[in-house]
């Protein structure tokens, strides 16, 4: 008898599932290589178990969406020459992912600190585990720092080990500026909508967010390709930045808009004074009164005033001016990647298909 074959949509929820779970058992042998390495063996046992369990704890709990791209880019690369991946090729493609997953994660536990953070990832984050605190300053450092030790163990003898450890220093180059833009445009108890402009709006999230969630993966996937064109990772940077700017101001109009039970959190960027792609769009179309609501509103932790900024963008119709941006960004995506020829489409149309019309 005949078995029945899963519906496509399941078929691919599954794949995407044994994925994830091959991509977390590289994670654990990371994990064990680095508290096993000659430095932690000589700690205390005390030592050992505090870093293995920050390691657990902020490292493997995210979507993990960006350290399992450079997979998916190395194998549309091979795929396009007609190679099949060895068994360490695929090794190597998932520790390279796990050193951004390590990336995310310092930034992360930084960024917490910095906003008062109570929660992340649906737990208490991890600078507020009592006997942590301060201490996750260090346990920070740590985490960029195991970077580099898998950098060297997987990969110091390949011809791109330089060009992965220039890549990485000056992705995360990029990103703290971005961060300290962010947090300077909007201090915390300060609101000075004056700062709120579109060119710096996009400084931040091009700097903050699109290189390290979208050239990064893409990036270490050509390198570990053997890609050397540096007219490739140009054309690459362009389309991930692009790419990057439109994730950014979706991520800012679900903090709105979202539900919040599918988004997994109730959005915050209104009471957090945040520099949002909605006030910037709200700022420039808005009346004097409008801005005048905005102006009294903008930054406090306070329902009612929350609604008064809200209802500002609903008077602008800030959603279609969204869907508009949306549909634009998205054409004019698909226009550059499938008019270049330096790259195959799947390394971009395989990112841009899971962002588009996102709805969390």
């Amino acid at each position: 008898m005949a078995t029945a074959e899963a519906p496509p949509a399941k078929q691919a929820k599954t794949d995407a599932a044994a994925a994830k779970q091959e991509f977390l058992k590289v994670f654990e042998r990371l994990r064990d290589e680095i508290v096993g390495d000659e430095l932690l063996a000589g700690q205390p046992q005390f030592s050992q178990d505090w870093v293995k369990e920050m390691m657990d704890y902020n490292v493997p709990l995210g979507k993990l969406n960006r350290g399992m791209a450079v997979l998916d880019v190395v194998r549309c690369l091979a795929e396009a020459r007609g190679q099949q991946l060895s068994e360490e090729e695929l090794f190597r493609a998932q520790a390279l992912g796990w050193c951004i997953e390590f990336l995310q994660a310092y930034f992360l536990v930084a960024d917490d600190i910095m906003d008062s953070s109570i929660t992340r990832r649906g737990q208490p984050c991890w600078y507020r585990q009592p006997k942590v605190g301060m201490v996750a300053i260090n346990d920070g450092i740590i985490l960029e720092a195991c970077i580099y030790r898998i950098l060297q163990k997987h990969f110091g003898s390949l011809p791109a080990y330089v060009h992965l450890l220039e890549l990485f220093h000056e992705v995360t180059y990029k990103t703290a500026h971005g961060q300290l833009l962010d947090t300077t445009t909007a201090p915390i108890g300060t609101v000075d909508l004056s700062r709120y402009t579109l060119p710096t709006y996009m400084r931040i999230v091009t700097y903050k967010t699109a290189f390290y969630t979208f050239y990064l993966p893409v990036a270490c996937g050509m390198r570990l390709a053997g890609v050397t064109d540096e007219a490739a990772y140009k054309l690459a940077e362009d389309i991930c930045i692009s790419m990057g700017q439109y994730f950014q101001i979706q991520d800012d109009f679900l903090d709105c808009f979202g539900d919040p039970e599918v988004i997994g959190k109730i959005g915050t960027d209104i009471q957090d004074n945040k520099c949002s792609w909605l006030v910037v769009q709200a700022l420039q179309r808005a009346s004097d009164e409008q801005k005048k609501a905005i102006e009294e509103n903008y930054g406090k932790d306070e329902e009612a005033a929350v609604q008064k900024v809200k209802e500002v963008y609903r008077q602008l119709d800030l959603e279609g001016v969204f869907r508009r941006y949306e549909q634009e960004s998205y054409e004019g995506l698909v226009k550059t990647i499938e008019g270049q020829d330096l790259l195959p489409q799947g390394v971009f149309t395989m990112l841009l298909k899971k962002i588009y019309k996102r709805q969390k």
